[in-house]
């Protein structure tokens, strides 16, 4: 599927960590894979096979870094040329870091909830918005990575939920209300081609996990 005609960007989140097998909020928290989550990193790669990378992305945190690594192994590319940077971080969920989504669902209402979990706006004490990720995401995706995508370079990036949902949201133009209806689970993957004027020319949705996380 490489070449030479088109770049790859592909978008894959992280696999299930210990505290999304609780339900927790996790944001800025370092928590590791759960062993589910490293056979969703395998799976993740398995989908990826006819893609031949030339640079991976994450953010620097263990539990995006550790499905990359899995990547690497199972597409036989440890050497992989790998930006580490803070700007792919997930979303920070303030007070409500560590607390159970569900429980909290129960306290506001099912509207409050995906508003607080899926809005672009919606503000959480001593947290993030989407638009705050945004604001961080974006400008080095534009600067440092989208170039070298146009110009022919297959680029993995392993990060979050909210990271891959900011970025969708800049490639595709979704507005501020639709973003609210994007989701991506443990594991999935997004496939993006362009072209040289940098136009999306193919999207393909290859999820490896059927489950909300």
């Amino acid at each position: 599927m490489a070449g030479k005609k088109k770049g790859y960007l592909a978008l894959i989140r992280h696999g299930e960590s210990q505290w999304n097998e609780k339900g927790l909020w996790t944001g800025w928290t370092d928590i590791p894979l759960t062993p589910k989550g490293q056979e969703e990193a395998r799976s993740a790669a398995a989908v990826l096979i006819d893609v031949k990378f030339d640079l991976a992305v994450t953010s620097d945190l263990v539990r995006a870094s550790e499905t990359l690594e899995i990547i690497k192994q199972e597409l036989k590319i440890p050497q992989l040329p790998t930006i580490k940077h803070k700007a792919y971080k997930e979303r920070h969920y303030g007070i409500f870091t560590g607390k159970n989504k569900w429980e909290i669902k129960k306290e506001v209402g099912e509207e409050k909830f995906k508003k607080i979990r899926r809005g672009w706006n919606e503000p959480i004490p001593e947290g993030e918005t989407l638009e705050d990720v945004y604001n961080r995401v974006i400008p080095h995706l534009t600067e440092h990575i989208m170039p070298k995508v146009i110009g022919g370079t297959n680029v993995m990036v392993v990060a979050h939920g909210n990271t891959h949902r900011a970025i969708i949201k800049h490639l595709e133009g979704i507005s501020h209300e639709k973003i609210e209806e994007i989701e991506l689970v443990t594991g999935e993957v997004v496939l993006y081609a362009f072209n040289k004027k940098g136009k999306i020319v193919l999207k393909e949705k290859r999820s490896v996990n059927k489950s909300k996380s």
